[in-house]
Order: C-alpha cells, then sequence, then structure tokens
C-alpha cells in the first residue's frame, strides 16, 4: 500500500553563506572625459595638485595664473592637443609683431574642438630689446595658452586659479602692497600704552609669563623687476654673447628673483667686456672682387630671410615662392638681387592683400 506524503517536508540545513567579495578598487583614469562632470571635476583636483607640485603658476598682484605647461597638462588629460595653424609676420620697419592662430584638436572625436589667436610685439612693456625669434615663439605661446582658456577656463578655476593664462598678463615682479608697508611702519611708530601705576594697598602682581618663540613666515621672494628684465635682454642681444647664452637666459628670465637679477646683469657686463678687450686675429686685407662677393652673398641671404619670415603667407602659392628662392640663388649681382628683392615684397603685398580680404 502506497502511501502519499502530506505536509511541509523537513527543513534542510541551511547552506553556508558565501564570503562577501569585495568590489576591486576602481583604476585611476589615465584620461578624462569632458563631457562627464565627475571626471572633469577629478581633474580639477589632479590639476591642482599638478600644478602645485611642479611650481607651474605666476603670481600677479596676489593672484595665481596658470602657465601654458598647466593648461597643456589639462588639455593632454582630456585627449585634446593643440596645433600650430599658422604664424603672420605682421612686422612693420619700426615694430617686430607676430600673430598665431592655434586650434585644439580631439584625440578621440578626431575632430577640432576649439581655437585661439593670439599677437606678440616688441612694444610691449618689457620686450623692447626681444629679437624675432622669441616675439614669434611668444605668440605661439599665447595662442595656445588662450586656445585651452576658450573651453577649458572653468576646469581651472575649479582647480583654484585664475582663469587666464599667465602668458596674457603683464607683471614687473612681486612687491608688498603699499597698504600692507603702510600698516607696518605704522605698527613700528606706534608707542606703547603706558602701564597703570600699582597702588600700595595692590596685591604683588604675578611674575611675567615666559615668551613662547613665534616661527617666522617665510619671506615671498622678490622677482627681477622689469628694468632688471630689460637690462639682461638688452645684455643678451650684444654681437659677443652666443645664440645658446643667449636662449638658456631668455628660457629661465621669468624665474629670476631681484638678487639673482642683479648677479647676471654683473656677470653679462664682465663677460662682455672680457670679449671686447680680447686680442683680435690680424685679417688679411680683402680684395675687391671679395668684398662684391661679400656683399652678393649678404644681399642673397637678407632676400632668403624676408622669404622665410613671410612663408605663410605664400601657403597657397608654394610655386612662386620657389621660383623667388631660384631667382635669389642664380642672382650674381647686386642689381639682380635687388630686382629679386623688388618682386617678393610685391608678391607677399599682393597675397596679404588677398588674405585680409578673405
Amino acid at each position: 500500500m502506497t502511501l502519499k506524503k502530506t505536509g511541509a517536508r523537513a527543513a534542510k540545513p541551511a547552506a553556508p553563506a558565501a564570503p562577501a567579495t569585495v568590489a576591486p578598487a576602481k583604476p585611476k583614469a589615465e584620461s578624462y572625459d569632458i563631457r562627464r562632470s565627475d571626471e572633469t571635476l577629478a581633474l580639477a583636483k589632479d590639476l591642482a595638485n599638478f600644478i602645485k607640485e611642479n611650481k607651474l603658476s605666476t603670481q600677479v598682484q596676489g593672484k595665481e595664473f596658470v602657465n601654458v605647461e598647466g593648461w597643456q597638462y589639462a588639455g593632454s588629460r582630456l585627449g585634446i592637443v593643440p596645433i600650430v595653424d599658422h604664424l603672420v609676420n605682421l612686422s612693420t620697419d619700426t615694430e617686430l609683431k607676430y600673430q598665431a592662430k592655434v586650434t585644439l584638436f580631439d584625440l578621440r572625436s578626431q575632430h577640432t574642438v576649439g581655437a585661439g589667436f593670439a599677437i606678440c610685439s616688441n612694444k610691449e612693456q618689457g620686450k623692447k630689446f626681444y629679437q624675432e625669434f622669441a616675439i614669434s615663439s611668444m605668440a605661439q605661446t599665447r595662442a595656445i595658452g588662450k586656445a585651452y582658456r576658450n573651453i577649458l577656463a572653468w576646469i581651472i578655476r575649479a582647480a583654484g586659479y585664475e582663469p587666464t593664462p599667465a602668458e596674457e598678463m603683464e607683471y614687473g615682479g612681486h612687491t608688498q602692497p603699499e597698504s600692507a608697508k603702510n600698516a607696518t611702519a605704522g605698527a613700528s611708530k606706534q608707542p606703547a600704552s603706558p602701564r597703570p601705576a600699582a597702588s600700595a594697598t595692590s596685591a604683588p602682581s604675578a611674575a611675567p609669563a615666559p615668551m613662547q618663540a613665534v616661527p617666522a613666515e617665510p619671506a615671498q621672494p622678490a622677482y627681477a623687476t622689469a628694468e632688471q628684465k630689460e637690462e639682461v635682454i638688452r645684455l643678451l642681444n650684444h654681437p659677443v654673447v652666443t645664440r645658446q647664452e643667449r636662449t638658456k637666459m631668455l628660457l629661465n628670465i621669468n624665474k629670476l628673483d631681484q638678487e639673482r637679477a642683479a648677479q647676471a646683469i654683473a656677470n653679462l657686463k664682465k663677460t662682455i667686456e672680457n670679449r671686447e678687450n680680447a686680442p683680435t686675429k690680424q685679417v688679411p686685407p680683402v680684395s675687391e672682387k671679395e668684398q662684391l662677393q661679400r656683399e652678393v652673398n649678404g644681399a642673397r641671404q637678407d632676400v632668403l630671410e624676408y622669404l622665410d619670415r613671410n612663408e605663410a603667407y605664400f601657403d597657397h602659392d608654394t610655386k612662386k615662392e620657389r621660383q623667388l628662392k631660384e631667382y635669389a640663388w642664380n642672382a650674381t649681382s647686386l642689381a639682380e638681387l635687388a630686382e629679386v628683392q623688388r618682386l617678393a615684397e610685391e608678391a607677399v603685398a599682393a597675397l596679404r592683400a588677398k588674405a585680409d580680404a578673405a
């Protein structure tokens, strides 16, 4: 006889609980996505640490402005790189002036995501004695910072810095504000308040408490003044100073404090004096034919340099540029080179007018 099972089944012993798994830590992002707010805020924190650790900011009137290297770091973490589109020579007989355009290219989307224009001239404060290569280089540097500023200003602000590239700021060193100086001077001249006379019936005064030493705050370095920088640049343009020496000093001129700038000026003056007073070798007399050939070579070099300076205008007419250079190389007299120079100036003027009209 078969019996049916009725009622609830006997409860089986419970299986042991599986050990809790700990989620692996989220790896640190190698790059960030500008479309996600959480990632860009994380970038702002990373950017603040990077700028502080590598000293990539400049203080102007108590505010911190990020150098172009800091803007480039922010762009690289987002996969955005700068491309110099063009560099236009706007110089005249009395002024060195360059304009640069930089576009920003997104490596993810393969699209242009921003652009920036900038100009640099030796008419600006502190750039009176700058050479042409330094003016053109600063124009490109400013354009890079401007292009990044147009799309990443809020990230730099979130990192705790001013949203303007340091290269766009004009400053002549860091000095203590006049209000702080006056307050300090007034405090030092203020007489001490008179101590009340002790009465005969008053209790003996307690022993004065020992004074505690207060650590002094580190003094901020006083950066080189605009006058010191101008003097350094003037001395660097002396013919006896080599190009390598000039480039090395110009790259570090904004890092000099007043003491080091004074030492650099003294060293440059001494170097120039020693090299000028050094005995010179006797140069044999040059024949009239050799002198004429030197003048022709110098005129040819002037024509070629003029074409190189205005190379941007020949982007759409490279055949004309090659033709003018061939004329310059084939010319054998000063008259022929003068004609080539005239043709080059006419071509540049026509191409410049065409570019302005466009």
